[in-house]
């Protein structure tokens, strides 16, 4: 009987040696994970997106994959487990832990871990309406486990979490944050948000060559303006597009008092559109107007602004405006819909136009000054003949007596 319960104490020994050394196996974090709530199978709310401006965050809850049999070094983005970009990095510093992934929203570092990349065309809405199609943008994905059991079968559960983030390709944007419109993944290096690589330039050609040189004066009315609307970094995969330019009174693009040059299917009769959706350029020209506002002022002074969006290059054509099916009245009452602060645009500078016409001022000035130098001659003559006739009277009254 004594040796029974030694033995038996032995092998009770040997069982609290054993489980303290799979204790001491276990890491900090997973032996935290223990007691803790989120220690249970994996769910599908323990993934969290955030769909950014530069880059899509992901993050998992840690203690889920632990209590399924694995860690963070056999959880990577798409199964793509040779790839050191593809990995999570773990966060013990907040509650519950986690581990988190993310990736820039260029387009190479879409590709990198495999990301699906698709683009999808949508009907018009709001500011878009007059378009038949608007193209947006979804990146999706899955965070996936390895199974590192070498045999046949397993009793591991596969951990796998989907994600996936849709951006409008037309960038909405205010002063602040960019609520992205894949503007970024189309900018060939990550140096900022699409609206950075945009610019306006007026120029006073055809030829878009020759920058408009803006006089202190104001340019006269009806003088033509060619305007430039450019994107810099943007791979070859996309086009510029304006769907709407306008003028305001302001420098921003407010509801201040403004005027339509062209959106949609609705055009004034002096713009022309020359290239648009074809190239990572647009271009189109309108002659030099007046505010009704600035009557009582010499110079009328406004500001264009452009709404632009991208295109991918085979569905530009797709994308212009279908006019014939849209009724006039509907789309002069979308038109006024100034206010929609979520659209960014880009703007020019000033542009200044005189209430007086410049060539006929320089003409009525050149006349005064000759009518002027006209009268001051005839003046001068008359004075001489004045004196002139004077001094004969004077002459012939002295000689009188003389000849007497």
């Amino acid at each position: 009987m004594k040796t029974y319960r030694t033995m038996r104490l032995a092998i009770l020994v040997c069982q609290l040696g054993l489980i303290l050394r799979c204790e001491a196996q276990l890491s900090e974090a997973q032996i935290a994970c223990l007691t803790h709530s989120t220690y249970r199978p994996p769910e599908n709310t323990d993934i969290s997106v955030n769909c950014g401006t530069e880059n899509m965050e992901m993050s998992i809850f840690l203690c889920p994959v632990y209590h399924a049999l694995y860690n963070e070094s056999l959880m990577a983005l798409n199964g793509q487990f040779n790839k050191a970009d593809c990995y999570g990095v773990p966060d013990f510093s907040v509650d519950p832990p986690i581990l988190k992934f993310n990736f820039s929203i260029t387009e190479s570092a879409v590709a990198i871990c495999d990301n699906n990349f698709r683009i999808t065309n949508e009907i018009g809405s709001g500011m878009f309406s007059d378009f038949s199609n608007v193209q947006f943008v979804n990146i999706s994905g899955i965070i996936t486990s390895l199974d590192p059991s070498a045999g046949t079968i397993t009793y591991r559960q596969q951990v796998l979490y989907m994600f996936s983030c849709r951006y409008p390709m037309q960038y909405l944007v205010n002063n602040t944050e960019l609520g992205v419109s894949g503007v970024s993944l189309a900018v060939r290096d990550n140096n900022g948000s699409f609206i950075s690589t945009l610019s306006m330039q007026l120029f006073g050609d055809t030829a878009y060559s020759n920058p408009l040189i803006m006089p202190d004066k104001g340019l006269n009315l009806k003088t033509r303006i060619f305007v430039g609307v450019k994107a810099t970094n943007l791979t070859n995969r996309f086009n510029v597009l304006l769907d709407r330019c306008y003028a305001t009174t302001s420098p921003f693009p407010t509801n201040s008092t403004y005027y339509d040059l062209f959106v949609g299917c609705t055009r004034d009769g002096q713009t022309k559109v020359e290239v648009n959706g074809v190239s990572q350029k647009a271009h189109f020209s309108f002659e030099a107007f007046r505010f009704v506002e600035h009557k009582n002022k010499t110079v009328s002074t406004f500001y264009l602004h452009c709404v632009t969006r991208l295109c991918e290059v085979s569905k530009c054509a797709n994308l212009l405006p279908v006019c014939s099916d849209i009724p006039a009245r509907r789309r002069r009452r979308e038109a006024q819909d100034v206010s929609d602060n979520s659209a960014a645009t880009v703007s020019s500078p000033p542009i200044r136009v005189t209430s007086l016409n410049t060539a006929a001022s320089s003409q009525f000035l050149g006349n005064s000054s000759a009518l002027v130098g006209v009268s001051v001659t005839v003046g001068i003559l008359a004075a001489l003949f004045i004196i002139m006739a004077t001094f004969l009277g004077l002459y012939f009254r002295r000689r009188k007596p003389i000849i007497q």
